[in-house]
């Protein structure tokens, strides 16, 4: 019996990617989409998902339940960015993200652990970043959404293990998608003390997008953890200096790391 995999956010970028790897390997896929009656001819089924609506996320899954009688694996891969300076950011847009990032996938995973413990098997893959394992300039909302996520994958692997549920995570770098054009940007305010240094910042991260790798590496990676009996706890998916600063920051005294990044970034 092919698995049923539930990808949030499959209509582009990473998830859609991971999503018709899969289907390509003969998984009954369904991706989740805010409209997907505006996707034609997408290439697996889509169903309509908000992760911050409680109501959106029961329908979502009671629609695959219904059509297939299962669930077996919940790729958590809805998301979206932001950028600022934190002192800039209105609060209300930080909140948003971390409905998004942090609670929504935390409310999907909710609502698949009951079927999951009743089949007594299942997999969970959160998908957060490498962003989220330090903080950096500008980027720190999305960071700390990301990093939290972590934390929630290492607690909710322990409290869900006896139940014959392996819970795990994978963290991309930078990644050729669309990401950067569905961010929430700050404004560059004319009189903010950071308007040169986060000018400079918004660019070298659309340049990382643009120039980064294939999403096709992590629907690889997935795929990987779908047929691995005992997945490890954390992935990293990304060129070798990305996975390399998590190693250095774990190694180096926190300051000397932070000039680091304070190079990096030309602050």
């Amino acid at each position: 019996m092919s698995k049923v995999i539930f990808i949030t956010g499959g209509s582009s970028g990473i998830g859609k990617s991971i999503g018709e790897f899969l289907s390509e390997k003969g998984y009954v896929v369904y991706g989740t989409s805010r409209n997907p009656d505006n996707m034609k001819n997408h290439p697996f089924n889509l169903v309509a998902l908000d992760v911050t609506n409680p109501k959106s996320i029961s329908n979502a899954i009671a629609e695959v339940i219904t059509k297939e009688g299962r669930l077996d694996v919940l790729v958590n891969n809805a998301g979206m960015g932001i950028t600022g300076p934190i002192e800039d950011t209105p609060t209300d847009e930080m909140r948003k993200v971390f409905d998004t990032n942090l609670f929504g996938a935390i409310d999907v995973a909710k609502a698949v652990l009951p079927i999951m413990r009743n089949q007594k098997s299942g997999l969970i893959i959160n998908v957060t970043s490498i962003a989220g394992y330090m903080g950096l300039p500008y980027r720190g909302i999305y960071s700390a959404t990301k990093g939290a996520l972590e934390l929630v994958t290492e607690a909710m692997s322990m409290e869900t293990k006896r139940f014959g549920i392996n819970v795990t995570n994978v963290a991309p770098g930078d990644f050729a998608t669309s990401i950067a054009s569905g961010r929430y940007h700050t404004p560059i305010f004319e009189n903010s003390a950071y308007k040169e240094n986060y000018q400079l910042n918004l660019d070298l991260m659309d340049a990382h997008v643009d120039e980064g790798g294939d999403p096709i590496e992590m629907a690889k990676t997935v795929y990987e953890i779908i047929n691995t009996k005992n997945p490890k706890l954390h992935y990293k998916v990304g060129d070798f200096m990305q996975k390399f600063s998590i190693v250095l920051k774990r190694i180096l005294p926190d300051r000397m790391y932070e000039k680091l990044l304070m190079n990096h970034y030309k602050l």
